[in-house]
This record gives structure tokens, C-alpha cells and sequence, in this order.
């Protein structure tokens, strides 16, 4: 009995060991300077557009601030308008939980010096509105900066994503043209049947 207590008891001071350690976003500092060619409200389209990024240290903080980065991954995160009413994307401060960013664009290792990457928005990147943010990890993996396209309350330098609808021309051309054949048909059998019944008379 007293195994089992001291047990959970054991398991209890782990959970909460993990909890007080689990990164938070409140408690990263802005140090990377990030761009993103989109201007703001420009429609990018799925599949087919690309974003040109780069970044680099904010060189107004102390040297050596950076001495813990050893990656940064670079990812593409909803807008407060395209959270709204969607639990799935939720911001939570707690980073281990945060649904913001769910569209990784790249990872690489770290640099001070200015770095630059273009990429390809995927086919399978939902219609929305979006910034980026680019995270600095430690040789851990564990978020200890960030940077981002927008300002702190996520309003400005905003972007949409027009997704892919799964339609097109050619489709559309089959389409109609199998609409046209149809109702010709069923006017073609519609004079043929009258026919057959004058003839009969």
C-alpha cells in the first residue's frame, strides 16, 4: 500500500515537474528579425505561389544572447480571424498545446547572419488568413526565442491562402459538354417519338 502511495505521489511531483519546465510563448523574447514577401492582404494560391523569407538575430539585444540557438524552424500560423470558432487552432501560452502554427515551412540550423528560403505553399494548406513565425530551439529542442511577420496582437502583415477547390477547367469543360449532349439527346429522342406517333396515325 505504502509502494503504491509513494507511487503516485512520485508520479504527481513528475507531472508537475513537466508542467512548471513546458515552454511558454509569454516567456520567449522577440530576437529574430523575420520577413515574408506577401504584402499585406495579398491572396496566395495553394500549389502554386511562393513565400520568400528571411531572417536573422535583432542585433540591438547583448552579444551572445543567441548562445543557446542551434536550429530554427520556420512555421506558417493562423491569424486571429481564421481562429475564431475553430477549437483546433486555439492559441494556448503554453507552446506543448499551442495550435497556432500547425504548417511547418522549414528547419534549419542556426545562424546569426541573415538567412533566406523560399518555399512553395502546399496544396494541402486550408484557406485562411496567416502570418509567419520563426522559433530558435536549443540543442534540446525546446523553443527559447522567436520572431514573427506581425505585430504582438497578430493584426498586421496579414496574408489569406486561397486553397485548392479540387476543380478544374478541363472538368468544367466535360462538363457542360456532357450537359449540352444530354439535352440534345432527349431532344432528339422527344422529335423521334413524335414522329413515330404521326406516322401511326
Amino acid at each position: 500500500m505504502a509502494t503504491n502511495a509513494c507511487l503516485v505521489v512520485s508520479l504527481w511531483i513528475s507531472c508537475l515537474l513537466a508542467t512548471t519546465h513546458a515552454a511558454t510563448f509569454s516567456s520567449l523574447q522577440r530576437t529574430l528579425v523575420l520577413t515574408a514577401s506577401p504584402q499585406a492582404g495579398q491572396v496566395l494560391k495553394a500549389g502554386e505561389d511562393n513565400i520568400t523569407l528571411a531572417w536573422s538575430l535583432n542585433t540591438t539585444f547583448a552579444s551572445g544572447i543567441d548562445s543557446t540557438y542551434k536550429t530554427i524552424t520556420v512555421e506558417l500560423c493562423y491569424a486571429p480571424i481564421s481562429q475564431k470558432d475553430r477549437g483546433w487552432r486555439k492559441t494556448v501560452d503554453e507552446l506543448a498545446k499551442d495550435k497556432t502554427c500547425q504548417h511547418n515551412i522549414v528547419k534549419k540550423p542556426y545562424t546569426s547572419s541573415n538567412t533566406t528560403f523560399t518555399w512553395t505553399v502546399r496544396k494541402d494548406v486550408p484557406g485562411a488568413t496567416y502570418f509567419v513565425r520563426a522559433y530558435a530551439l536549443d540543442s534540446a529542442g525546446k523553443e527559447v526565442a522567436f520572431g514573427q511577420t506581425t505585430d504582438a496582437h497578430k493584426t498586421t502583415n496579414l496574408f489569406e491562402v486561397e486553397a485548392i477547390t479540387g476543380r478544374h477547367v478541363s472538368l468544367d469543360i466535360a462538363s457542360a459538354c456532357f450537359s449540352a449532349f444530354s439535352i440534345v439527346s432527349l431532344l432528339g429522342f422527344f422529335f423521334m417519338d413524335k414522329r413515330k406517333a404521326k406516322s401511326s396515325k
